[in-house]
């Protein structure tokens, strides 16, 4: 029996077919894909570019909002604590003006006890002639003088007191003006002029 040399032949030629086919044949989906994440490849460091920039935006992103956020709670705390400072100022200007109320108080209840002790020596002191007549009266005027002056700087005081804060905290006080600083002064001299009277009688 001969040997079959065209079988052979015929498988040879198949085997270099199939070699020749596969190092020529044309790459799949698969393969480049495989090909393009292959470490150190193009598409892999455009890859990990696109990656990273899209990590440091949203790092960026996140420090934005952080700082916005910090930004805001400062300055609530800053508005918080002007509040309080405010309210503790108006505080202080409103105590201030009830003792400035209670020391024009005093100076008119001085005012009208010694208006009213005057009057124990009245008749004494318009027997006496002119001049004791004209220190009484004197006096006497003085002392309305001084109790007018205390009204009107309590009502002073208390209007401002009444007002809206943002006056209170303006002007920085409540103070009774000139009025307030004369009425002690008023009530000073007019016990001098009586007491001048009762020394001439």
């Amino acid at each position: 029996m001969g040997v079959p040399w065209l079988r052979i032949f015929d498988m040879l030629i198949g085997v270099h077919d199939i070699a020749r086919g596969g190092r020529s044949r044309p790459p799949t989906a698969a393969d480049a894909e495989t090909q393009q994440l292959a470490p150190g490849s193009r598409a892999l460091g455009h890859l990990e570019t696109r990656l990273a920039g899209v990590v440091v935006a949203a790092l960026k992103e996140a420090f934005d909002r952080d700082t916005r956020r910090l930004e805001l709670e400062r300055e609530q705390v800053e508005s918080e604590r002007l509040r309080a400072e405010r309210t503790l100022r108006l505080e202080l200007l409103r105590q201030a003006g009830e003792r400035e109320i209670g020391r024009l108080r005093l100076v008119a209840g001085v005012a009208v006890a010694s208006w009213l002790g005057t009057l124990f020596f009245a008749t004494r002191l318009v027997a006496g002639g002119a001049g004791p007549k004209a220190a009484v009266a004197g006096g006497w005027l003085l002392l309305i003088g001084a109790l007018a002056a205390a009204f009107l700087a309590q009502s002073r005081v208390a209007q401002a007191l009444d007002n809206s804060d943002d006056s209170i905290a303006r002007t920085g006080a409540v103070a009774s003006g000139l009025p307030g600083t004369l009425a002690p002064w008023l009530v000073v001299a007019g016990l001098a002029a009586i007491g001048v009277a009762i020394l001439i009688v």
